[in-house]
């Protein structure tokens, strides 16, 4: 099975045998993945009919269930490794949500897109109009992103939350690292990966 680039760059981030979540899993290709090639015990959460149905079908744990809802339903440490892909915009309250799971998980994995990217200023400053692009693709009227963050704007929440960066990877669209992603990070970097763990507060 091949993964789809970001995803193969989380499951290089999760070790053999982990207890992992996976909120707003798709069709469960990640999860699907680590049970066969990292022995995991993995669930996946969707509020999509038919990505439940596929996930079933591949043999993935899955259950409906709407992040805006909150993880309650989770008790303290039951997972080693939550992931979030993609998402972390598009949900009500980040701030209660990425709290929620370090509550439940030993450590946690977001991924998002940089709105502070050299794109989307040049768009805003030269068009004068919201932007789209690659990382980015919907038009302001027709997007899921509730919250639009940048990279530097992430990282002052962790702080703010005492949320421990363990790890961060900004890549381009191809999921790869580039030298100007790594040196100027919040504004040539489209995409960040960053790896969480409890902090002090």
């Amino acid at each position: 099975m091949t993964l789809r680039g970001d995803l193969s760059v989380i499951a290089q981030l999760i070790n053999p045998g982990a207890r992992v979540l996976d909120l707003g899993c798709g069709e469960g290709d990640l999860l699907a993945y680590l049970q066969a090639n990292k022995d995991v015990n993995g669930y996946g959460l969707d509020v999509d009919s038919e990505n439940i149905r596929i996930c079933l079908e591949k043999g993935v744990n899955v259950i409906e269930q709407d992040l805006d809802d909150g993880l309650d339903n989770f008790g303290d440490d039951t997972f080693d490794m939550v992931v979030m892909t993609e998402t972390l915009q598009s949900v009500r309250a980040p701030d209660h949500l990425l709290r929620e799971m370090l509550r439940i998980g030993e450590e946690c994995i977001v991924t998002f897109p940089n709105f502070g990217h050299w794109r989307c200023r040049m768009q805003i400053a030269l068009q004068g109009r919201m932007p789209v692009a690659k990382h980015i693709p919907h038009s302001w009227y027709d997007t899921p992103n509730i919250h639009l963050c940048t990279f530097k704007d992430f990282e002052n929440l962790c702080d703010d939350a005492g949320l421990t960066i363990i790890e961060r990877q900004v890549v381009d669209h191809r999921y790869s690292e580039a030298m100007l992603s790594s040196f100027m990070p919040n504004i040539m970097g489209p995409i960040a990966f960053y790896r969480l763990g409890r902090g002090s507060v």
